[in-house]
């Protein structure tokens, strides 16, 4: 599929998450292997401490691992599992989630994430997550 249509399916599929809306998240890069997730940062996202939550830096991670593995594998795609290191406190002006594809087969991806923040131009990685996007028949039911 040619980047500006993957760019535009990708598009359309976060602006159906309605938790991606409400948070801001946009995608800026949609292609065959890596994907770039971003969300601005505003103080509805932040914990106690005045830092992005560490939920918000999950769902950067989970959702970009997925856009990734759906890249290679096709639309239909679910996380099947991922893992999350938190390696510093998030704060600044965006978070950008950077997926990449490991490992490609016929039905599953592995794939990595390395979740950053922009502070004052500068980026710092804040999180690195690691997980397996997995295929589905979407004419199944799901509910089993």
């Amino acid at each position: 599929m040619e980047n500006r249509n993957l760019i535009n399916l990708g598009k359309q599929i976060l602006e159906a998450q309605s938790f991606s809306k409400l948070i801001g998240a946009t995608l800026t890069k949609f292609a065959a292997g890596e994907v770039i997730l971003e969300i601005p940062i505003k103080d509805s996202l932040l914990q106690q401490n005045g830092f992005v939550h560490g939920g918000v830096l999950s769902y950067a991670a989970d959702n970009a691992l997925t856009f990734v593995g759906g890249s290679v594998l096709g639309p239909h795609v679910l996380t099947s599992e991922y893992k999350i290191n938190y390696l510093r406190p998030a704060v600044g002006e965006k978070i950008i989630a950077i997926g990449t594809v490991i490992h490609a087969g016929k039905r599953q991806a592995v794939c990595r994430c390395d979740v950053q923040v922009l502070h004052h131009g500068e980026k710092k990685t804040c999180a690195t997550a690691q997980g397996t996007i997995v295929t589905m028949d979407p004419t199944a039911n799901n509910n089993s």
